[in-house]
């Protein structure tokens, strides 16, 4: 059965489904860019911004059931947009010219990817799983690790923090259990499995070389929760 948000909720016609994510990604952008205006030039907390509230549209799909062609589609298109970034201007304090990563492209792609693969088998929770990790886990580890980070380490040449890993396994931990308890309720799958989504997504997020851990946190965390819950529910 496919698991959605409560049934009270109706499900809006797809025009309007579509306005309401296009809505959400120019709000995020909106914001991102008054910040850049008003309060801050740092490129770091403008990607990150964005990095955090864009990839709630998959919450946002997940609760008005949106059909895996609409999303797939989207994330295509975002992609091809991402990709010229890197060589033109499109995405200004989000992507920078020549900006050695391809983060960004990951990150849409990884939307589409994983839109396909639990639409499918009407299981849309663990695909919002591997996006909140990837949006919250990573996003607030690399802002946390930026400025708080004080013991470092090196993982192919990427450093890191203790404190910003730290922080990528107590928000993914987090973000997991949360999603699993309105699912699946106060059982001890729920936090059995969120404890290893939140050690393989920090393991993950260690190697972000080129920006895979856009890729590999979001997909690895999604595979990871629902082959275990699949193992033991």
């Amino acid at each position: 059965m496919f698991t959605q948000f409560p049934d009270f909720i109706l499900t809006p016609p797809l025009w309007l489904q579509i306005t309401i994510v296009a809505a959400w990604v120019f709000l995020i952008l909106a914001i991102a860019g008054l910040v850049n205006r008003f309060a801050t030039t740092d490129p770091e907390i403008i990607r990150k911004i964005v990095h955090i509230g864009a990839g709630h549209v998959i919450l946002i799909a997940w609760w008005l059931n949106i059909p895996a062609s609409i999303g797939i589609g989207a994330s295509v298109l975002a992609s091809i947009v991402t990709l010229l970034s890197y060589i033109l201007p499109i995405l200004p304090g989000i992507n920078s010219v020549g900006r050695q990563s391809l983060g960004t492209f990951f990150y849409a792609a990884s939307v589409g990817i994983l839109v396909a693969g639990f639409w499918s088998v009407q299981q849309p929770q663990y695909a919002a799983i591997g996006m909140m990790v990837m949006c919250w886990g990573d996003g607030l580890a690399a802002l946390v690790g930026q400025r708080f980070g004080q013991h470092k380490y090196k993982v192919l040449g990427t450093q890191k923090s203790w404190e910003g890993s730290l922080t990528m396994a107590v928000i993914s931990f987090l973000v997991c259990s949360l999603i699993l308890l309105g699912v699946f309720g106060n059982i001890w799958q729920t936090w059995t499995v969120s404890l290893a989504v939140a050690f393989v997504a920090t393991s993950l997020e260690a190697f972000s070389f080129l920006g895979i851990d856009n890729l590999t946190v979001p997909l690895g965390s999604a595979a990871l929760a629902f082959m275990l819950m699949q193992l033991w529910y």
